[in-house]
């Protein structure tokens, strides 16, 4: 009953509200200063902003420095939400991360394997299979410099998006909307437009929008089918790892000293749409069968349980556990 934790807290709608906004301007406001700071020391900074290209700020900074500056902002916007959640919900974090009596390491680790090597081996298929599209980019010291930024900071980053997404507001959404399918629609279509003004987008066009909204609702599902964060958290830094350390473009969010550049003109193909829908159908099941899913239809569009039963029945089980 990973919604109902938040019954444990002070959760009233309006800490959720207000929280919402103070995160988000904590994140990107406050969280964006450093970057902010970094692009005024250059003499073109109004060119840089005025255009909001991606590519500009990489190359007015250097690659690693932006993409550490960029992190950071993650980094501030989750400190920010702990903060939140200890001092205005008196929430643990535990709570916000599983149902489970403490949070399931092995099952980050898991997914972050699995889609590691699945990510990895599709790279290098695809570059096996259209080599002329590739461009091997590899320069040993800034990508050491990269690979100590991405291994610290990035995890930092999508744990920053499933804590607010999945954790935060699916849990003070639920409670509000007394069911499991609002959070998770809302959440998983929230996820894909916050992309929306990524650079693939305006290369690629909405129709990518497909790829991000789809991977919202995969991991979606997976937070409520398996009762907390811990297999989203490790899917969702392994995706951008990988990204970030194996392959880059002009074009994209990540620019970055990246083994690979891709070189190709960009166009909306079959490797958009494959995740959605065959590869993440694939690991539902995979997954429903190493952690034993039941109750699909409960589980992701059911009623969240109420206050006072939820809290008499964990009554319950804690004092089982204690006098065991």
């Amino acid at each position: 009953m990973y919604i109902e934790q938040a019954y444990k807290s002070q959760h009233e709608f309006w800490r959720y509200l207000l929280g919402i906004g103070v995160i988000f301007f904590c994140w990107q406001i406050f969280g964006a200063a450093p970057l902010m700071a970094a692009l005024f020391t250059k003499s073109n900074v109004m060119e840089i902003l005025a255009s909001g290209d991606v590519a500009l700020m990489s190359e007015a900074l250097g690659s690693n420095l932006f993409l550490f500056l960029m992190l950071l902002t993650f980094a501030i916007g989750l400190a920010c939400l702990f903060i939140w959640i200890k001092l205005v919900h008196k929430q643990p974090i535990k709570e916000l991360t599983t149902s489970r009596k403490k949070v399931d390491w092995g099952r980050i680790f898991f997914a972050f394997i699995l889609w590691s090597l699945i990510s990895i081996a599709f790279v290098f298929i695809d570059i096996q299979l259209a080599p002329e599209d590739y461009q091997f980019n590899f320069n040993l010291k800034p990508f050491l410099i990269l690979a100590a930024i991405s291994i610290v900071l990035i995890p930092i980053q999508t744990s920053m998006e499933e804590y607010y997404l999945r954790g935060y507001m699916m849990q003070g959404i639920g409670l509000l909307a007394k069911n499991r399918w609002v959070p998770l629609f809302f959440t998983s279509i929230l996820f894909g437009l916050m992309h929306i003004l990524n650079p693939e987008v305006e290369k690629l066009g909405y129709g990518i929008m497909v790829y991000y909204i789809g991977t919202g609702f995969f991991l979606g599902i997976l937070t409520l089918m398996d009762q907390g964060l811990e297999l989203p958290i490790g899917f969702h830094a392994a995706n951008n790892l990988t990204t970030a350390l194996l392959v880059t473009a002009d074009w994209t969010a990540f620019q970055t000293d990246s083994i690979y550049r891709d070189i190709s003109e960009p166009v909306l193909g079959w490797d958009v749409f494959v995740p959605v829908l065959v590869i993440y159908p694939i690991l539902l099941i995979v997954f429903s069968k190493k952690y034993g899913w039941t109750n699909w239809k409960e589980r992701l569009f059911g009623k969240v349980v109420a206050e006072e039963t939820f809290l008499t029945q964990n009554a319950m089980v804690t004092s089982a556990d204690g006098s065991q």
